[in-house]
């Protein structure tokens, strides 16, 4: 291991991310690309062993196979919690990190703002307001309710922590179940269905594999309540969408928000965008003003123990997704 690597930032920031990596590694060769397209150049002409990838153009035109594939890469750190842009890889010749948890608290406050907007009928009190119109209102207190957690990892424990708080019984799903602070229960994937039923709010944030691709799907929408409210901040695809789309239209859900999408940006003429009981955001519920160097922040601790010869902390199992 070469303790003193050329770091490569990838990044459409560079400038900032610059000044604070200098500050933990002032003797650092580094070097910046803040394209897609010149990174395959970039690497070749630098030979860079460590890449810090920020994914600022989107997935479909990412260079997944030219990062992969170079001889000279040997560690990956993912600013953000995702890396299914990067299946598969070869853990035994790249290592990939991630800085999951950057965002978890920004999430949390994102889950817990989209089930208030519903739950105090948020939407319906503006729409009368812009029409001039006094109603009758009435608003659903969250306490005493019950939510379920289908992944708890950084992100869902920050939810919970902030359900737990609003007075909500919590239950969570997850991989491999254990105890969890301020989660009633914990149950297998397996027993998804049969949780759904007793949830008031269904919060998804599990990573996009294929043992979690269209997780939610018809037998799942069937299965809970009509007063449900569902917040998808996990990624597209785990959500199957034509059967949440079936299921707002049949009124079979209170309602839902979405910030992650099968394809993004969301096309013009797709369906979602005229559904009244749908709160859709363009994929921000993670992004707050100094996301992106409190993750550098994170990647220079990281690099710390790179360079010391250390193992490295958030190490993502591409069998796993984390």
């Amino acid at each position: 291991m070469n303790l003193s690597p050329i770091v490569l930032l990838h990044t459409d920031k560079p400038e900032d991310s610059i000044e604070v990596l200098l500050k933990h590694h002032a003797d650092l060769d580094i070097v910046t690309c803040n394209t897609y397209n010149e990174l395959p150049d970039t690497l070749h002409a630098t030979g860079a062993e460590v890449v810090y990838s920020v994914r600022f153009d989107g997935t479909p035109t990412f260079p997944r196979e030219e990062l992969l594939d170079t001889d000279t890469v040997k560690w990956i750190s993912v600013a953000g919690s995702g890396t299914d842009h990067l299946f598969p890889w070869d853990p035994a010749r790249i290592t990939v990190t991630n800085t999951a948890g950057v965002a978890a608290d920004m999430m949390a406050e994102y889950v817990l703002g989209c089930v208030l907007s519903f739950r105090l009928n948020l939407r319906d009190f503006t729409s009368a307001q812009r029409q001039r119109r006094w109603t009758n209102g009435s608003v659903t207190p969250l306490q005493g309710s019950t939510a379920l957690l289908v992944g708890l990892g950084y992100t869902g424990q920050a939810v919970a922590r902030r359900f737990s708080v609003m007075g909500m019984r919590g239950l969570g799903v997850r991989s491999n179940p254990a105890a969890t602070n301020f989660v009633d229960e914990v149950y297998p994937v397996s027993e998804l269905v049969n949780l759904l039923p007793n949830a008031d709010v269904v919060v998804i944030a599990v990573p996009l594999l294929d043992s979690t691709r269209n997780l939610l799907s018809s037998r799942e929408f069937s299965a809970m309540r009509e007063n449900v409210i569902l917040v998808d901040v996990s990624r597209g695809g785990v959500l199957d969408e034509q059967a949440l789309l079936t299921a707002l239209e049949r009124s079979d859900i209170e309602g839902a928000a979405l910030d992650v999408f099968a394809e993004e940006p969301l096309p013009e003429g797709h369906p979602f965008w005229d559904m009244e009981n749908l709160i859709l955001t363009p994929h921000c519920s993670s992004v707050y003003d100094g996301w992106e160097l409190r993750s550098v922040e994170m990647f220079a601790e990281n690099l710390q123990r790179y360079r010391g010869g250390q193992s490295l902390d958030r190490v993502v199992d591409p069998e796993r997704g984390y």
